[in-house]
């Protein structure tokens, strides 16, 4: 079971997750991971600067 996180499957079992996947899903998925990453930055850079390292 672990294997799949490192993507390492067979080939049989790879073909019937593809086949199984929902378009929309895999977009929705890719929006809310975008959509989390921006945050993530946006937070980082808050902190940088409000934490005065930034400061030249």
């Amino acid at each position: 079971m672990a294997w799949s996180f490192f993507g390492i499957r067979r080939g049989a079992d790879y073909a019937n997750d593809v086949g199984k996947l929902n378009p929309v899903h895999v977009i929705v998925a890719g929006v809310l991971a975008a959509v989390l990453f921006v945050i993530a930055l946006i937070t980082l850079i808050h902190w940088v600067v409000g934490s005065g390292v930034a400061a030249s």
